[in-house]
C-alpha cells in the first residue's frame, strides 16, 4: 500500500504558465476538440451519449485519484486517512460529475438534457477555459495532480465547445436560460453545503463555489470584492458576473455562425 501511494505521489518540477507541460495540455485539448467537432458533431444520439459517458468515467476516475492523494498520509508503513474538506468535489469545475449523467441518461429533446447541455456549454466552459489559459496556482509538484487538473479543465473546454457545435442550430435565448436555471440551482446547493457542512467538520475550510458567507472567496476579482461589500451583494455580483461570462460563451458561436452565413451569401 505504501509503495502504491508513493507511486501516486510522484513529483516533478512545478509547471509554469505556458511552459512545456501547460502548452502540451493545451495542444491536446485543442486537437481533441477539433476532432470531436469535425467527426462527431452529427453522430447518432446513442453515440453522442456514449461519448459523454466515457468522458464522465474518466473524470470520475481522476477525481477519485485526487481525493485519495489529498487525504491519505502514508507515514512510512502506516497509512492514515484524514479527509481534506477543502477539496470536497462541489465546485463549478466539479460540475461535470453531477450534470453529465443528465445528458447521457436522457433522450434528445429532454428539458433536463437541454438545460444541462446549456450549463456545460456556457458556465462550465468559461470556468474550464479560464483555468486552461491561465492556470496560475493550480499546478503543484505532484505529477498526477497536474495531469488531473489539465484533464479536468481540458474536458470542460472540449465538451463545452463540442456541445455548442452539436447544438449550434438550436442556440437561442431559451436554450441559454436553461443553463442559467441549472447554475442558480448549483449555486443554491453550494450555499446550503457551505452553511451546513462546517457545523460538523470543525475549523476546516469548506467553501463550495467559493461563495460561502463563512470563508473569504479566493477567486480572482471576487477575492477583491468579497471583503468590501455585504455578503448578499457579493453573491448577487457573483451570479451576475458568471452569467455575463457564460452569456459571452453563448454569443461567440452565434456570432461565428452569422459571419459564416454572410460570407456564404456574398460568395
Amino acid at each position: 500500500m505504501t509503495e502504491f501511494l508513493h507511486f501516486l505521489e510522484g513529483e516533478m518540477q512545478r509547471p509554469g504558465n505556458y511552459g512545456w507541460f501547460h502548452l502540451t495540455a493545451l495542444a491536446l485539448v485543442i486537437l481533441t476538440t477539433v476532432l470531436l467537432c469535425l467527426f462527431a458533431k452529427k453522430v447518432k444520439d446513442k453515440t453522442f451519449r456514449l461519448i459523454v459517458f466515457l468522458f464522465w468515467i474518466v473524470l470520475i476516475l481522476f477525481e477519485t485519484y485526487k481525493q485519495v492523494i489529498f487525504s491519505f498520509n502514508y507515514n512510512d508503513a502506516n497509512p492514515t486517512w484524514d479527509y481534506q474538506w477543502y477539496a470536497f468535489p462541489f465546485q463549478m469545475c466539479s460540475s461535470p460529475i453531477y450534470v453529465l449523467p443528465f445528458i447521457f441518461l436522457t433522450k434528445e429533446g429532454s428539458v433536463l438534457r437541454r438545460a444541462t447541455v446549456a450549463y456545460s456549454a456556457t458556465y462550465v466552459l468559461f470556468a474550464g477555459a479560464a483555468v486552461m489559459f491561465y492556470p496560475n496556482d493550480v499546478f503543484v509538484r505532484t505529477i498526477g495532480i497536474n495531469i488531473q487538473t489539465m484533464v479536468w479543465h481540458g474536458s470542460q473546454v472540449i465538451l463545452g465547445v463540442y456541445f455548442l457545435s452539436r447544438y449550434a442550430e438550436k442556440l437561442n435565448f431559451r436554450f441559454f436560460l436553461g443553463g442559467v436555471i441549472v447554475f442558480v440551482c448549483m449555486s443554491a446547493t453550494a450555499i446550503a453545503l457551505d452553511l451546513i457542512v462546517p457545523r460538523f467538520i470543525g475549523d476546516e475550510t469548506f467553501n463550495m463555489f467559493y461563495i460561502s458567507p463563512l470563508f473569504p472567496s479566493t477567486l480572482p476579482v471576487l477575492s477583491i470584492i468579497y471583503p468590501l461589500v455585504p455578503w448578499a451583494l457579493f453573491f448577487v455580483l457573483y451570479l451576475i458576473g458568471f452569467t455575463l461570462a457564460a452569456y459571452l460563451m453563448y454569443l461567440i458561436p452565434i456570432g461565428i455562425r452569422k459571419l459564416t452565413v454572410k460570407k456564404e451569401a456574398a460568395a
